[in-house]
C-alpha cells in the first residue's frame, strides 16, 4: 500500500513537473520565426501597414487634401519627402491616410467573404445529397463569370463608396471561396467523432458549432489573410477604373488612375509611391498567408490545424525492464 501512493506521489511530481503546453497563438509565432522568414518578414509588413493606418493622423505631416498653392508638382525634397501632386497636396500624407482605407477595406471585405464562405460552405457540406447539388451548380454559375466584370457591374448600380466596395466585393469574392470551407468539411463530417455524435443523437447545431467549425478554422484563417490583399488589390483596381472609392479620398488606386496617369511623365513621383506601397503591403500579406497556410494546415506535416484534438498520451513510466509500474496512468498531454 505504501510502494503504490508512493508510485502515485511521484507520477503526480512528474504531471507537475511536465512543462505547460504553450498557446496556439504562441505557438504559431514561434514556428513563424523559426521555421517561416519571409512569412516573419511579411507579418512584420504587415503590422507597420495597420499601425501606419490607425496611427495616420499622427505620422502624416499634412492633411490628405490640404493645398499647397505655391509647391505644384514639387519633387521631393526636405519639405515634401515623397513630393507634391498637380494641386499641391502632400504625397506622403495621402500615402499614409491611404494605408488607413486599405486596411478597412482589407479587413471589412476579408471579414465579409469569410463570412459568406463560411455560411454556404458549411452547410451545403454538411447537409449535402441535393441541397449541395443545387447549392455548387449556382456556385459554378456564379464563377464562369470574371470577378472585374461582375463588380464593375454592381458598382455601376449601387454607385461609388466604401461601403459599396465592402459589400460588393466581400460578396462577390466569399460565394467562390465557399468552396474551400465545403471541402474542409465534407472531409471532416466522415470522422468518426462527428459519426458517433450523430449517433448518439447530438442536435445539429451542437455538432456544427463543436466538431466541424472548430476543425475548420486553420483554412478558415488561410482564407482570411489572404482575402485580405486580394480586397486590398480589388478596391485599388476598381478605383483606378474610376468605380471605387472617389476622389478626394486617398485610395491607393485612385492615386494611380486620372490625374496619375495624366502626369506619369512629367511628375513620375505621383504614381511611382503608391504603387510601392501597394506592392509591397500585397507583397507582406501574401508572404504571411502562405506561412500560415504552411503552420495551420492540418494535412501537411506538423500542422497545428486540429483545434481542440489531444496531441497525444505521455508513456507511463516504466522499469528497466520495461514493464509499466504499477499504479500509474498514462497522462494525457
Amino acid at each position: 500500500m505504501i510502494q503504490k501512493e508512493e508510485s502515485m506521489g511521484r507520477v503526480h511530481e512528474e504531471a507537475l513537473a511536465e512543462p505547460k503546453r504553450r498557446s496556439l497563438l504562441i505557438e504559431v509565432l514561434v514556428r513563424l520565426v523559426k521555421e517561416k522568414p519571409l512569412g516573419t518578414v511579411g507579418g512584420a509588413l504587415v503590422l507597420v501597414f495597420f499601425l501606419v493606418g490607425i496611427l495616420a493622423d499622427y505620422l502624416a505631416p499634412y492633411g490628405y487634401n490640404e493645398f499647397n498653392a505655391r509647391a505644384f508638382l514639387k519633387p521631393p525634397s526636405g519639405q515634401f519627402i515623397l513630393g507634391t501632386d498637380n494641386v499641391g497636396r502632400d504625397i506622403l500624407s495621402r500615402v499614409i491616410f491611404g494605408a488607413r482605407i486599405s486596411m478597412i477595406v482589407g479587413l471589412a471585405g476579408a471579414c465579409l467573404q469569410v463570412v459568406i464562405a463560411v455560411i454556404m460552405g458549411t452547410l451545403s457540406g454538411f447537409i449535402g445529397g441535393r441541397f449541395d447539388l443545387i447549392m455548387q451548380r449556382v456556385v459554378d454559375g456564379w464563377m464562369c463569370f470574371p470577378w472585374l466584370f461582375l463588380v464593375l457591374t454592381i458598382m455601376a448600380i449601387l454607385g461609388p463608396g466604401m461601403f459599396q466596395v465592402i459589400l460588393v466585393l466581400g460578396f462577390v469574392w466569399g460565394i467562390g471561396s465557399s468552396r474551400v470551407v465545403r471541402g474542409a468539411v465534407i472531409a471532416i463530417k466522415e470522422n468518426m467523432y462527428v459519426e458517433v455524435a450523430v449517433a448518439v443523437g447530438s442536435p445539429t447545431w451542437k455538432i456544427l458549432f463543436r466538431h466541424i467549425l472548430p476543425n475548420t478554422m486553420a483554412p478558415i484563417i488561410i482564407l482570411f489573410t489572404t482575402g485580405v490583399g486580394g480586397m486590398i488589390l480589388g478596391e485599388a483596381s476598381i478605383s483606378f477604373l474610376g468605380y471605387g472609392i472617389p476622389p478626394p479620398a486617398p485610395s491607393w488606386g485612385g492615386m494611380l488612375s486620372g490625374v496619375g496617369r495624366y502626369y506619369m511623365t512629367l511628375a513620375p513621383w505621383m504614381i511611382v509611391w503608391p504603387g510601392l506601397a501597394l506592392a509591397i503591403v500585397v507583397y507582406g500579406i501574401n508572404m504571411l498567408g502562405d506561412a500560415l497556410r504552411d503552420i495551420l494546415d492540418p494535412k501537411l506535416r506538423g500542422g497545428l490545424g486540429r483545434y481542440g484534438v489531444t496531441r497525444g498520451r505521455k508513456k507511463p513510466p516504466t522499469d528497466k525492464k520495461g514493464h509499466e509500474k504499477p499504479g500509474t496512468k498514462a497522462l494525457v498531454i
